[in-house]
């Protein structure tokens, strides 16, 4: 190799000090060469040049587009670069100010939210500068398709695209909480539980909790109608809301049977922690909540009279079993529940072709146990005589147990045998030999 002099060396590395130096800022190379200055940037310009801009672009003209074309649902930003007083979490909506969209954006902070209402047409620039400085992942629902962008450990941006978690529009009313089935009248059992402060303003540390009730209370509602019980004086339902913990739920689901649709109802809250059990009952008798009742009891033993509905949510494990077993055994004619954690299936789950080699890794073995398990639970009560629906509660974003199970008892119990050979071949795939709800296989006829 050809050598060359100290004044060629230096020369040679000047010059790339100007080309290179300019956009990495100042370090000292391996022979002594200095740039200027070092200046470290944010985590988006460290991504390279080739794959920064298009994906950012991209997601910045599909937020523009969904905005423009009304089929916006939501945006979430996470992962922020900096941490302390920084928001943690961005979440936007869509809202009409004086007949105007604009998107309406809640920055959580570790102790308060932060609301800005930003003009859709600046809405692009906004979340452009967003994702080159302060957060590293996003999150688009439109009812067209979702699309989440993230910065990879390398650095390099990704724009993926899914199937639509929903297809339907969420409301555009700017404050949401005067409307719909938590109005008003809620404000004594909501401060009760302490979901609302003195004001009847929604507790930032409660803002989760109320998004959770509402969203219940919007799904009981229309299986309530599914079932013909909206605005049926005539009729006395009973609900038993098992495993019900301080009530939330329950005053929510007799808030909207009683005071919004004038139903008369029955509706009893089980719980095992006496604590709780006498402390909504105090608030019950506090806000004459007539026909509301909370008793002692687990989900397999409380006595109960015959319902109408059996809820459990988030009910551990088999105690999901138990409550679907007591709903099909006392005839109800709505069973709605949403299982917690899934661990009688797991050490049972087989590896089967062509799945071996996904399910090697702990993290879908996991999820697999909850999917076949949850599957299994939808299969036993359409054998039951139910029609049933497997959705999402809540957004990932507020609980990751968000799956919910709901049944309409619509047929014969036990006559359809597709049903069973359904569960049979779920369960001989998978290498599954018992089931919690394995004896109802042995029931036949009505």
């Amino acid at each position: 190799m050809v050598g060359h002099t100290d004044s060629q060396h230096d020369t040679r590395c000047k010059a790339c000090c100007r080309v290179i130096g300019a956009s990495l800022g100042s370090m000292v190379t391996s022979d002594g060469c200095t740039f200027d200055s070092l200046r470290f940037a944010p985590w988006s310009t460290l991504a390279p040049s080739v794959n920064k801009p298009a994906p950012i672009e991209q997601l910045c003209e599909k937020l523009a587009a969904s905005l423009g074309d009304a089929t916006f649902v939501r945006l979430v930003l996470s992962a922020p670069v900096e941490a302390g007083d920084d928001p943690q979490k961005v979440l936007g909506r869509c809202v009409t100010l004086k007949g105007v969209p604009h998107l309406s954006l809640t920055f959580r902070h570790a102790t308060r939210d932060v609301t800005k209402n930003l003009p859709v047409d600046e809405s692009a620039a906004w979340l452009r500068s967003q994702l080159e400085h302060a957060f590293r992942s996003a999150l688009l629902c439109t009812t067209k398709r979702d699309w989440q962008f993230r910065f990879n450990e390398s650095g390099a941006a990704r724009l993926i695209s899914h199937r639509p978690s929903t297809r339907i529009l969420p409301s555009r009313e700017h404050d949401q909480q005067r409307e719909g089935i938590l109005d008003l009248r809620a404000q004594d059992w909501l401060h009760g539980l302490g979901v609302t402060n003195d004001a009847g303003h929604v507790r930032v540390s409660m803002a989760d909790k109320y998004r959770q009730i509402n969203r219940y209370l919007e799904i009981l509602s229309h299986l309530a109608r599914d079932c013909g019980w909206s605005g049926s004086p005539e009729n006395v339902l009973t609900l038993a809301d098992m495993g019900c913990g301080k009530g939330y739920l329950t005053f929510g689901a007799w808030h909207l049977f009683r005071r919004v649709w004038q139903q008369p109802v029955r509706i009893m809250g089980v719980e095992t922690r006496a604590d709780l059990v006498a402390t909504t009952n105090r608030l019950a008798k506090q806000i004459k909540a007539d026909g509301l009742e909370f008793v002692s009891g687990t989900i397999e033993s409380a006595k109960l009279p015959r319902v109408d509905a059996l809820i459990a949510l988030h009910a551990c494990d088999t105690a999901t079993d138990d409550a679907i077993r007591r709903g099909i055994e006392l005839r109800a004619r709505l069973i709605l529940v949403a299982p917690c954690c899934h661990k009688q299936l797991r050490p049972q789950l087989g590896k089967p072709e062509p799945l071996a080699a996904v399910l090697r890794h702990g993290v879908m073995e996991e999820r697999m146990a909850e999917w076949v398990t949850d599957s299994l639970r939808a299969l036993f009560l359409e054998w039951a005589g139910y029609r049933t629906k497997v959705f999402e509660f809540v957004a990932s974003e507020h609980t990751p147990k968000n799956l919910m199970i709901a049944a309409v008892r619509k047929g014969e119990s036990y006559a359809d045998r597709s049903a069973r050979e359904r569960i049979n071949g779920l369960k001989n795939f998978f290498g599954i030999q018992h089931h919690a709800l394995d004896s109802l296989l042995e029931r036949s006829g009505g």
